[in-house]
């Protein structure tokens, strides 16, 4: 055997090892799921619906972002590993004049984007990557699409991509709003886009009186509803929580979660309001550990009082009996201040008629009421467990106003079984808890340095400076916990934002010493934080949450 056949011999060998390796690819494309195929430019090309061509003449082109074929597509696989015995003769000869005879001449392709489909010269590309090159000449035909595609693009990728650029198409945004990225990850969703643009645009003409095309609609959709939600998401860097997906992906999940939840629980609730479910949530303390062992990093100190509205959406239980109606009365003060919407819920024990018919009464008396006040409200009527579904609610809203009709008794059953003392532990909103109706025109802070009490003292300062109603400050000295060294940090935070006050430090029983204060300064509203541990920690230690609850006759603004 002479020189020249040894050399074609192992040119062959190099073959049968390049398909061995395509093999392997296509056994873990079946594996996998994934597909190793090449693209065909015929299909991609019915998908992308491109424009006109530009030739470029000859380049050096990357071998990387060669994705596809024109009409050979199934003969190689992805990495262009050759799949066809027949296949063998060809291939080895152009190995041969690569190496040997002078190389190999430029291959043909079109380009879509930045990817490249092979019309002449597929062989040419399986022998240049069998042997490392990280290039190869091409003549070059550009062919123009909207549709974004890169060198990693695979089938359902181009799916989607190609709905994309009809997307584009139908709404024009890529030209009234230049740069923006609305890609997604799965196929459908554009279908959900368009939905939401039509009925924003149907909401739009209605209150314009004027008909509006669709690029203009969606231009107004992109600045009104798409932007406030994708700034969250920016602000608050979630997709580093959602690895692979985009920042539509999470937008069109939060108008998914928006419509499950309305239905859930009657009125609406802004998609802002949902962005914020995809946040994960502060660390919970055991049932056993008291809080100084776990402190809240989301204390206010890193909040900033110019808020345009603390409580925008408020949530009142109204069960029907004459004493029921203070939390609504209370509620509508705290609205007519905030511009609030009321969202009040009834519950029913059954679906008798009866009940319905009691629940009918209910609905009239809170229309009249709001109606009276010049206050948006909505009451939602169903059956369920008081403080549960109080708290499942609570979470879309800002704060709860409830009556305090039966506050926990002294004994230790009768804390453990009040219902407000378990709402107050396990709402996740302020409560503010309503033995009678108050103009809410003087303010008490009890402070105690603690976490929640560090929330309370952000509420307390945003209401001294918005409503402009006078705070007094106190501070009852225990040794251990709260001191001098307290009520001056509550000063220094007031003083840094501007809140004027005046300050008391005082000594006694925790709870009596709060509502003696809170009768020398007049106040009808006392602000304070929560419980600091655990349910069954507080009752056998003794509250003065508890003791506030029981003989307090001032509004109370529990805090979490």
């Amino acid at each position: 055997m002479d020189s020249n056949d040894l050399v074609y011999s192992a040119v062959l060998r190099d073959f049968q090892e390049a398909r061995r390796r395509a093999a392997l690819e296509d056994l873990k494309a079946r594996l996998t799921g994934k597909s190793d195929d090449l693209l065909s430019y015929e299909e991609v090309q019915a998908l992308v619906l491109p424009d006109e061509s530009t030739s470029r003449g000859l380049q050096e082109i990357p071998l990387d972002a060669i994705v596809g074929s024109v009409g050979r597509y199934r003969d190689f696989t992805r990495s262009f590993l050759p799949r066809l015995e027949s296949n063998k003769h060809r291939w080895a000869n152009v190995k041969l004049r690569a190496l040997y005879r002078g190389g190999v001449s430029p291959i043909e392709v079109y380009q879509l984007g930045d990817v490249y489909f092979v019309l002449d010269g597929n062989h040419r590309v399986s022998v240049a990557r069998q042997l490392g090159a990280e290039t190869i000449q091409a003549y070059v035909t550009q062919v123009h699409s909207r549709v974004p595609l890169s060198a990693d693009v695979h089938p359902d990728e181009l799916i989607i991509k190609t709905r994309y650029a009809r997307f584009l198409d139908a709404t024009a945004l890529d030209q009234s709003r230049p740069g923006l990225n609305l890609l997604v990850t799965a196929p459908g969703q554009y279908r959900k886009l368009e939905e939401q643009i039509e009925a924003f645009r149907r909401r739009l003409a209605q209150r314009e009186g004027r008909a509006l095309s669709g690029p203009e609609a969606a231009a107004a959709w992109y600045d009104a509803v798409y932007l406030p939600v994708a700034q969250i998401i920016r602000e608050r860097d979630l997709l580093s929580l959602f690895a692979g997906h985009t920042e539509t992906d999470l937008f069109i999940w939060v108008l998914d979660r928006q419509e499950a939840v309305e239905e859930e629980i009657g009125w609406a609730v802004t998609p802002q309001r949902i962005a914020g479910e995809l946040v994960p949530s502060r660390r919970r303390r055991s049932e056993d550990e008291p809080e100084e062992v776990a402190p809240d990093d989301d204390a206010p100190a890193a909040l900033e009082l110019a808020v345009e509205h603390l409580f925008p959406d408020i949530l009142v239980p109204i069960s029907g009996s004459p004493r029921g109606w203070l939390a609504l009365d209370q509620a509508l003060v705290v609205a007519q201040r905030e511009g609030s919407a009321l969202h009040g819920f009834h519950l029913v024990r059954s679906r008798s008629e009866s009940d319905r018919q009691r629940a009918g009464r209910v609905q009239e008396e809170f229309d009249r009421r709001c109606q009276a006040a010049g206050v948006v409200g909505q009451l939602v009527i169903e059956v369920g467990p008081v403080a549960r579904t109080i708290c499942q609610r609570a979470r879309w809203t800002d704060l709860v106003v409830a009556n305090l009709a039966f506050p926990p008794t002294r004994s230790l059953p009768g804390k453990l079984q009040s219902g407000f003392r378990a709402l107050v532990h396990h709402c996740t909103r302020p409560v503010l808890a309503v033995p009678r109706v108050s103009p809410l025109s003087r303010a008490l802070l009890a402070y105690d340095g603690s976490p929640r009490a560090r929330e309370a003292l952000f509420i307390a300062a945003y209401l001294a400076g918005r409503w402009r109603i006078p705070l007094a400050v106190v501070t009852v000295v225990e040794p251990g916990r709260a001191g001098a060294a307290t009520l001056d940090a509550a000063r220094a935070y007031l003083e840094t934002h501007a809140v004027e006050a005046c300050y008391l430090e005082v000594q006694g029983p925790v709870a009596p010493a709060i509502l003696q204060a809170a009768a020398d300064q007049q106040a009808d509203l006392l602000v304070m934080g929560g419980y600091g541990y655990s349910p069954m920690w507080e009752a056998m230690l003794g509250s003065a949450v508890d003791h506030l609850l029981r003989e307090c006759q001032q509004p109370m603004l529990i805090c979490k």
